[in-house]
């Protein structure tokens, strides 16, 4: 009965535990979330990676975005995609196409860029993790889990610097190995951005092949 009693207090204690650093990671989401809401604009220059050591694929290259709300101007990889609040628009300059797509939230379970300060707020559950220091900066990693089991991604590592509250990396590892990670580089907010930046001048690519998918 000692023993039993003594396994019982370790378990409650490892359980108070693990809700107590449920609950510190969830509050700096919160905080990380609230002051990302109250910028205007962002303008984002970033790194991206993608690795499979299993397939012999590594691959690395940089990306920028801007950000409005829900509307976004993405280029990454030589294409270009734009989201004006209803339609995505996929521009191709070497194949000379574009796709053109509703937007649809139910279908929408990968991230992004604008839902990288957001995606977490459902769906996952939250681990405290490692703390790093880069360059002088203290990073705080989260570690987030997807709440389905299906789901595609194994875990997110959620980089956020401790003092500006503003997010310095995402790590995704997916379930086939291959891990996914995008490092900020430059972070501006509250920018003169042009009025049709998020519109799409379906003038200016005459010689495209448009390819209306809905």
């Amino acid at each position: 009965m000692k023993r039993l009693s003594i396994v019982m207090i370790a378990l409650f204690s490892i359980f108070a535990m693990n809700a107590q650093e449920s609950t510190k990671a969830k509050k700096l989401l919160s905080e990380v979330s609230s002051k990302v809401k109250a910028y205007d604009n962002m303008v984002i220059d970033f790194k991206y990676s993608l690795e499979n050591t299993a397939e012999s694929v590594s691959q690395e290259t940089r990306g920028d975005v801007s950000i409005n709300g829900d509307k976004y101007l993405l280029n990454l990889m030589g294409t270009t995609q734009l989201f004006d609040g209803k339609k995505i628009y996929t521009i191709i300059p070497e194949d000379q196409e574009i796709n053109i797509s509703d937007y649809v939230e139910e279908d929408a379970n990968n991230i992004t860029p604008s839902k990288m300060f957001s995606f977490y707020e459902e769906g996952y559950t939250y681990k405290w993790d490692i703390s790093q220091d880069v360059k002088g900066r203290q990073i705080q990693y989260i570690k987030l889990t997807p709440m389905d089991s299906n789901a595609d991604v194994k875990n997110i590592l959620l980089g956020i610097d401790s003092q500006t509250k503003h997010i310095y990396n995402l790590i995704q590892t997916q379930d086939n190995g291959t891990k996914i990670t995008i490092t900020v580089k430059s972070f501006k907010t509250n920018q003169p951005l042009a009025k049709n930046l998020f519109s799409f001048n379906e003038g200016r690519y005459k010689d495209f092949y448009i390819n209306r998918l809905d």
